[in-house]
């Protein structure tokens, strides 16, 4: 999971632009895919390798982000006849269109992960695959991994099965329209069954002592020169302190007044994931924890895999609780104080935000002769988990769902497959290494676009951390705008936890480089 989300609304400045192409650069990002592998792409989405059984008849539908295409899921949910449910789970088969040893196998193993940059992302596989015939598109036939999965009336997995299937989503939902519905009672089943079976899984997650992180995204607010949104999206949340301004697309006059491209300001704001998230979130887990018991029982496979945090990290952690004024008492464990955290709260957001640290360490675990090594275990989970939900923009995921379709039909996994798993885990370890530097060095970069003019102005901000043999440098978080960045200088120590007038000193994108000074 990355540190901290990062999204664009509209257009940003030219120097931001400039800065971002100079990290492509510099990280080496393969952008443009090769005439060969494009070629096959194309001779793919015209010719995919379709399954036998056809499930056509069950209308699913996607929950992603509204502008999304690469739609690697969709779901029907329905209840059961002894007070369960039935959950089926569509999984993009990135196999029905990739040959392993092909030119666009070898593309994939370079790159590994879809990047995300917060003017654009660099995909996995070409978008005639990923955005076209591969994604789980509303209306397409379109070939799947078919997850059925029963669950008793607490939320309990009683039954797992995973086949090939012939698929075809009716909705492409969003969340915020998800929550709408739900909210306002108007979903019918089974959408009206993602918050039932959603809180249900959340609460099962707290029985086994998992934790979910609803981190919130840091977003660049494009404004015009009265302070108001730019950005004439339906979906962005509206200011919970004004929730009706003239911009708000609520108000019918509200596009009546176009905002001046050229005459804009920018800010950062943090984003809070709403209810309907989780619930999703819950539904991909649940597929994740069911595939991971596949491979253990069959003896073959890839978990995803994270220690459980060391002491020091955890009382680091507790520091910036302090300094965020986020209430953690000695007897309230992390999972307690994260559950309990607000992330509409800018305080709050900061500390989840910090929370993400306790993730470092995430890696797979291969095994291949019956015996799991340890540890087997996600700590963030709680219980064995595996990656197999999102093959269009993750590589390892395609090979998770090989080895389940084998597993649930008795078969042995096929042998490209087992060729391939001893090396997975260093190159997805070096994709995520990659991918974290994107988004590590986009923050800096978009934080220091944003503040480039505001140099010499004074924000109020609390001190989060405070290095233990250099007490004057540290961390401060703004709650206005959402900065999180260094602070050095003032001879004295620095007050950890404590408020403080700060002055911005430098902001420079070339460098992608923040840097506040005590007022």
């Amino acid at each position: 999971m990355p540190r901290r989300h990062i999204h664009v609304t509209g257009a940003a400045e030219a120097p931001l632009r400039a800065a971002l192409r100079a990290l492509r650069t510099e990280l080496a990002i393969p952008e443009d895919f090769p005439p060969a592998v494009l070629a096959e792409a194309e001779a793919a989405a015209k010719a995919p390798r379709l399954p036998a059984h056809d499930a056509t008849d069950l209308p699913f539908f996607t929950v992603d982000p509204p502008t999304s295409t690469d739609l690697d899921q969709a779901m029907h949910l329905a209840r059961r006849a002894d007070g369960g449910y039935r959950v089926h789970y569509a999984v993009a088969d990135v196999a029905a269109f990739v040959t392993p040893g092909s030119a666009l196998d070898a593309e994939a193993h370079r790159r590994v992960l879809t990047l995300y940059f917060p003017d654009g992302r660099i995909p996995l596989h070409p978008a005639v695959l990923s955005e076209g015939a591969a994604s789980l598109l509303p209306g397409e036939p379109r070939p799947a991994l078919l997850w059925r999965i029963d669950l008793d009336a607490e939320g309990r997995r009683v039954a797992t099965d995973v086949r090939r299937a012939l698929v075809r989503s009716r909705a492409k939902l969003d969340y915020a329209g998800v929550q709408r519905q739900i909210d306002a009672g108007t979903a019918e089943e089974p959408l009206a069954l993602l918050r039932e079976i959603g809180r249900l899984r959340e609460a099962l997650e707290v029985e086994r002592g998992g934790i979910s992180l609803n981190v919130p995204e840091q977003e660049i607010v494009e404004q015009d020169p009265r302070g108001q949104r730019a950005s004439d999206d339906p979906h962005v949340p509206p200011d919970p302190h004004n929730p009706h301004p003239p911009t708000d697309p609520r108000d019918p006059h509200a596009r009546h007044v176009p905002p001046d491209p050229h005459n804009r300001t920018y800010s950062l704001a943090y984003r809070a994931p709403l209810p309907a998230d989780g619930w999703n979130a819950q539904i991909s887990l649940l597929t994740g924890m069911a595939a991971a018991d596949l491979m253990t029982a069959a003896g073959t496979g890839i978990l995803r895999t994270l220690p459980t945090a060391p002491d020091g990290a955890v009382a680091r952690l507790r520091r910036s609780a302090q300094a965020l004024g986020v209430d953690w008492p000695h007897h309230v464990s992390y999972a307690e104080v994260v559950r309990a955290a607000d992330p509409t709260n800018p305080r709050h957001a900061a500390f989840l935000q910090e929370c993400t640290t306790l993730l470092r360490g995430a890696g797979y675990t291969v095994f291949t002769d019956g015996h799991v090594p340890a540890p087997a275990v996600h700590a963030a989970v709680a219980d064995e988990y595996t990656h197999c939900t999102a093959p269009l923009r993750r590589l390892v995921d395609r090979y998770a769902g090989e080895l389940c379709v084998a597993a649930v039909a008795g078969d042995e996994p096929p042998e490209w497959v087992r060729a391939a798993l001893p090396a997975l885990p260093d190159e997805m370890a070096a994709g995520s290494r990659r991918a974290n530097a994107v988004e590590r060095e986009s923050v800096d970069i978009v934080e220091a676009a944003l503040l480039r003019e505001r140099v010499g102005e004074v924000f109020d901000a609390y001190v989060i951390d405070v290095k233990e043999r250099e007490p004057s440098v540290g961390t401060v978080h703004l709650d206005d705008p959402a900065v999180v960045a260094r602070i050095a200088g003032g001879g004295a120590g620095l007050p950890l936890g404590e408020w403080l007038r700060v002055r911005l000193t430098e902001a420079d994108p070339g460098t992608a480089k923040v840097l506040f000074a005590p007022a």
